[in-house]
Parts: structure tokens; sequence; C-alpha cells
């Protein structure tokens, strides 16, 4: 009852806001992206919904063939595989990447002046195209003339064929990986610096080691930087593409490694743009969209246990 009584409130005060000089120039100034949103991203994602229930091809004709592509899907082998390839490589490339991230990001705030200097250069790949980082990289892990392969001659460990061996293939493409780690470095040296250094003074003066303050006071600082890069990371892996395509399906496409290498979003690009299947594209681009929901969804839920906010 108290919640019906204050409705008319509620509008009111929603009216008187609307008339409001100010409100209206704020949605004058978001005009430009509300028009945006509707026509690259909305737009496109209803038509593409529509798509999935259909047979569409290259050619003008079409038919709305319900739920068969979505049915197809779970006769599809090849569906199973480029989700398991690709949960494979985020469960790996994920945690490894926040991991040595955060490494670097502790010894920038060792450096001193020199953190500038570094920071720059642990950015700089990620500004690098990522095909062309997968062409690098393709030669970088070649099995008998690559670059990587000769320094562990040097320490007399025999490489493996990077490339070639299903075995080796995601371990290869998380290095790649980890060649654009600059962008979480920088985030966690920010998040490390706004740590209250007087909170590390009253710990050592407790008797607290290194890793005790590590745990119980950096960490939980940094908890919301962490939580940041871990949902944005996880999206990124789950829609891998350009390296992966760039190493196995540009120049060496038949390749022994290309089985292994058939992540979920070359597959969905293969049946759009090789096979011209673009109604079950739209269906596998859902099934992705779905995926990356509940995971996102998982992960903010369980953050409430471990994500701390300095106020709270």
């Amino acid at each position: 009852m108290t919640a019906i009584a204050g409705a008319p409130g509620r509008l009111a005060a929603f009216k008187e806001a609307i008339r409001r000089p100010e409100t209206r120039w704020a949605y004058l100034f978001l005009t430009p992206w509300l028009f945006g949103f509707v026509v690259f991203t909305a737009g496109p994602m209803l038509y593409s919904l529509f798509m999935s229930f259909t047979n569409m091809g290259l050619g003008a004709t079409y038919k709305m063939v319900g739920t068969a592509n979505y049915e197809r899907m779970l006769r599809d082998p090849n569906v199973a595989l480029a989700l398991s390839n690709t949960a494979i490589y985020a469960a790996i490339s994920v945690p490894l990447h926040i991991i040595v991230a955060l490494g670097l990001a502790m010894v920038l705030l060792r450096v001193g002046r020199a953190a500038g200097f570094f920071r720059t250069v642990f950015y700089l790949p990620t500004i690098t195209p990522l095909v062309a980082a997968g062409t690098l990289w393709l030669f970088l892990l070649n099995g008998q003339v690559g670059l990587v392969n000769r320094l562990l001659d040097v320490v007399g460990i025999q490489g493996p064929n990077w490339t070639t061996d299903p075995s080796w293939v995601k371990p290869g493409l998380v290095l790649l990986h980890l060649w654009t780690i600059g962008g979480t470095v920088v985030i966690y040296f920010a998040a490390l610096r706004n740590v209250p250094l007087e909170l590390y003074e009253a710990a050592r003066m407790d008797g607290a080691s290194a890793w005790q303050q590590f745990r119980g006071i950096t960490l939980p600082y940094i908890s919301g930087a962490i939580f940041f890069t871990l949902i944005v990371n996880t999206i990124a892996a789950l829609q891998t593409f350009d390296q992966a395509y760039a190493m196995f399906f540009g120049s060496q496409v038949g390749s022994a490694g290309e089985r292994a290498g058939l992540f979920y979003a070359i597959y969905l690009f293969r049946q759009a743009f090789e096979n011209f299947r673009l109604g079950y594209a739209a269906a596998l681009a859902w099934l992705l969209f779905l995926i990356v929901m509940v995971i996102t969804f998982i992960q903010i839920r369980l953050s409430k246990r471990w994500v701390f906010y300095e106020g709270e």
C-alpha cells in the first residue's frame, strides 16, 4: 500500500525533473550515444536474433526455420570442440594473466622513478595490432627455427612444436596472450599506489610477515581492480579470435594444430564468412552471448565474498 501511495509522488517528481533545463541538456548531449547504441548495437543484436531463426545465407531469399539452428548446435561436434578449446584456454590464460600482471605491478612499485619508463614498456605491446602480433609469434614459436626454442636450447631444454603439436597449441597462445598484459599492469599499479602505507607500518609493528601483509592488506585493497580485470579478461578470452586465426587459420590452414586452435569465435566466423550460413552463425553468436552473461553473473555474485570496497 505504501509503494502504491508513493507512486503518484514519484511520477510527479519525474515530470518535474524532465522540465528542468539541465535535464533537457543532459538528454541532448546523450542523443549521439543513444543514436549510436540503437543503430550500431541494439538494432544489429535484435536483427541477429531474428536471423538465428532463419536459414539466411548470401541469397536474398530465406525462410523461417524455428529453433532448427539451435537444435543443430546440439548435434554439431565442432561446437563442443570449440567450446572446450575456449574454456581450457580461458581457464589457463585468465588466472596467469592476473598473477603475472600483479607481480609486475608490485615490481614497478620498487623501481622508483624508473616506474614510468617500465610502465610504458609494458603497455606498448597492447597497441600492436593483434593480427600482427599473431604473425610475429607464429615465427617466434616455430618448432625448428623459432627464437623461443633457440633460447630454450641455450639452457639445455628441447623446445616443443608450439604451432603443430596439439598439446602445445594452447600454451603457446597463452604466451601470446601475456604479450598484451600491459593494460592490466597499469591498472594494478594504480590500485597498489592507493593502498594506505600506514596500514603496512601498523602491520609490521604487530609482527606481520610480508606474506601476511600481502594477504591481509594488499589483496583486499586492490580486490576491486582484480575483480574488474577478471571480468574483462574472461570476456576477452571467451571471444579470442585474432591471434589464433592469424596463427592457425591464415598462413597454415590444415596444420595439425588447427583443431586444437579452433576457438568458438573462429568457428562462428567460419560459419558466417566462409560457409555463408548466416542464420546458423547468428545462433552461435547468441549462444556465446548467453554463456558470457551467465559467467559474468556468477562472477558478480561470487564477488560479494571477496571484493572489498573502502568505506564498507
